[in-house]
């Protein structure tokens, strides 16, 4: 027989890394193959979303007293795509269409979340007009042609995607999950033409039926693609810097685990990456626990998340929509954001967080959400130059927070610049007292977050 050279009580621990990246804070937590647990959370870096995780991850290492080599996983949950969304600052993008259909992501579907809102006003496509471009060419849902693909067109469209310098290219045309010549011939004369454009074909991303579904999703991977590439490439490369040689794995939106390549290819399916962690979680939570049926809420520095665990089954939806004030799965509450035609874990998310800017509009009503102050300046308390009220100054002022510090004492805080922001931006305006102020804050915000539990 051979030698051991270990025997298993010298076995070096190896450590499994979770990761999750909010818009204010980013948590880290390292569980041992013996049960050690260390976690911690850490201010995000908005400029370099993998800054945070990768700082994060080599003090929790040597913090351990491990090698980087002694790290056995590395699963990650984000909202980078997301975040790119609803602040719009995703790739530059252009969508070749079929000609007669280039406003499809303007006409949406006949869904409106405020029914007596006369003046409510979706949020604008994420391609400008100018960016949809059109060719001629026609099929039926047979796939049959019924009009050949004008090349001149397509030349056309080409050369002002060079022109303008456009990132990634979205091409959705007329039934072309029946058929995807079409589409195929695009992507030749673009891969040869313009090598550098990301290009996302709807007949390889999503051969259905239903134009506006197939034509907002195909977007949307475009949208996000190079964000969540250039994240991904920077946060991987880094790992290995580090000596970690395991793989990454990034969380979907469906609930499962997918590897970073794939992610980075189809980002679409990692919108909701961070939220369905977190329902995943209390699913396994609850199986330990013996409760079958769950309400879960996550509340974060910019959003709050709500979803259902019902009879020990993690509830899914065919499509959500994303950026809206109210994102659900398929529920009729729709309307107010970008539909996506992949398969999620069904949440209702608001833009209620911890990091919710409140404010009194012109109308003199108080309001809260959904911009955020997120990580840089964050709320007021911080001590980050932060001048805005937000719900977590306000919970610090009635005492729902520690005066001093978070964190375990390891984040130190001023609560009379909580104190002042209220004072200043919402207690004077309404004429009220600062702890008023931030009763109101408090109570608003609760009621945003019922929303989304009603949902």
């Amino acid at each position: 027989m051979p030698n051991k050279q270990f025997s298993e009580s010298n076995r070096v621990q190896t450590f499994r890394v979770g990761v999750d990246i909010g818009g204010t804070f980013t948590d880290i937590v390292f569980l041992g193959d013996n049960g050690q647990i260390l976690a911690r959370k850490i201010a995000s870096t908005p400029h370099d979303y993998s800054e945070a995780v990768l700082n994060g991850i080599k003090n929790g290492v040597a913090e351990l007293g491990i090698d980087a080599v002694n790290v056995s996983e590395v699963s990650h949950g984000f909202t980078v795509a997301t975040n790119a969304i609803i602040e719009q600052k995703g790739a530059k993008t252009a969508l070749i269409t079929t000609e007669g259909f280039r406003d499809v992501l303007e006409f949406r579907r006949n869904r409106i979340p405020r029914l007596y809102d006369l003046n409510y006003e979706k949020p604008p496509p994420l391609v400008k007009r100018q960016f949809r471009l059109e060719v001629g060419e026609r099929l039926n849902s047979r796939g049959e042609v019924l009009r050949p693909l004008e090349i001149s067109d397509v030349d056309r469209a080409v050369e002002y995607i060079l022109d303008n310098r456009v990132e990634s290219v979205a091409v959705c045309l007329i039934h072309s999950y029946a058929n995807p010549e079409h589409e195929q011939y695009i992507a030749k004369v673009l891969t040869e033409k313009a090598p550098n454009v990301n290009l996302t074909l709807s007949s390889e991303l999503l051969p259905e039926m239903k134009e506006y579904e197939r034509t907002s999703t195909t977007v949307i991977n475009c949208y996000v693609r190079p964000v969540v590439e250039n994240y991904l490439t920077r946060l991987t490369d880094g790992l290995t810097e580090m000596g970690v040689s395991v793989p990454l794995s990034v969380m979907q939106s469906n609930g499962g685990l997918a590897t970073s390549s794939i992610a980075k290819d189809r980002p679409v399916y990692c919108i909701e990456s961070g939220p369905a962690a977190g329902v995943v979680g209390a699913f396994h939570l609850g199986k330990r626990l013996n409760i079958p049926s769950l309400m879960t809420l996550d509340m974060g520095g910019t959003t709050a998340k709500a979803s259902i665990i019902e009879e020990g089954e993690m509830l899914q939806a065919p499509e959500y929509e994303v950026g809206g004030e109210v994102s659900v799965g398929h529920r009729l509450l729709r309307g107010s954001g970008h539909i996506l035609r992949v398969p999620a874990i069904d949440l209702a998310e608001v833009g209620a967080g911890g990091g919710s800017i409140a404010a009194v509009d012109r109308s003199g009503s108080l309001r809260v959400g959904p911009q955020s102050s997120g990580a840089f300046p964050g709320p007021a308390c911080y001590r980050l130059g932060g001048l805005d009220a937000t719900v977590t100054d306000a919970n610090v002022l009635l005492g729902f927070l520690h005066q001093k510090h978070l964190l375990s004492g390891t984040f130190e805080i001023d609560a009379e610049l909580a104190r002042k922001a209220i004072s200043d931006n919402v207690a004077r305006p309404l004429n009220m007292t600062d702890v008023e102020a931030a009763y109101g804050i408090h109570t608003l915000v609760n009621s945003n977050m019922g929303r989304a539990l009603r949902a």
